[in-house]
């Protein structure tokens, strides 16, 4: 890739759906080429409670991560009830469910291409998106770019290998969070 390139390879947005389910719940994306590793995951970081029932500073919330590349799985982080026997109390400790798909399910397994392909042959199209799916996208995607032709900066730049542009943390940052690889 040119190093002058202005190709946009790169976006981190914060978004949120419009309905009531889903009010006030930000999801944020990050998506891009040549990153600092070929990792696609959904983190579902769960809103901690709004008071301590047990006698803990750990601040971590519960998370959901669902694992779809390079390898595929389910991890469960949880804050668990333990008990300090030194100061005989109640306490939270950190626990970790880890369901590793190619562990689990070894030769069963179809890999992705042969589900596609069969999935093809059977006539059944769920994998694919639709014609009303993609115009949806693109209606979605079209302001992102509109706004980028008119940034006088441009796509921000970002050297490979990296997580992308510090402006993506900073964006995360604002609203109290952090990528998963910055926490």
């Amino acid at each position: 890739m040119s190093p002058h390139s202005q190709t946009e390879t790169f976006v981190a947005l914060r978004t949120e759906i419009s309905n009531w389910r889903w009010a006030g719940v930000p999801f944020y994306i990050r998506t891009g080429k040549r990153l600092a590793g070929r990792d696609a995951r959904i983190v579902v970081n769960f809103r901690p409670t709004p008071h301590a029932i047990f006698n803990s500073h750990i601040g971590a919330a519960n998370r959901l991560v669902i694992k779809l590349q390079p390898t595929d799985g389910l991890e469960l982080h949880l804050l668990a009830q333990g008990q300090d026997n030194r100061r005989h109390v109640q306490t939270l400790s950190p626990v970790q469910l880890d369901l590793d798909f190619d562990k689990r399910f070894g030769a069963e397994r179809v890999g992705a291409y042969e589900r596609l392909l069969l999935d093809v042959i059977d006539g059944r199209l769920n994998l694919f998106v639709r014609r009303d799916e993609q115009e949806e996208a693109w209606r979605w995607v079209e302001p992102i770019l509109e706004h980028w032709k008119n940034d006088p900066h441009g796509p921000r730049p970002y050297a490979a290998g990296t997580w992308g542009p510090s402006a993506a943390s900073a964006m995360i940052a604002r609203d109290g969070f952090c990528w998963a690889e910055e926490c």
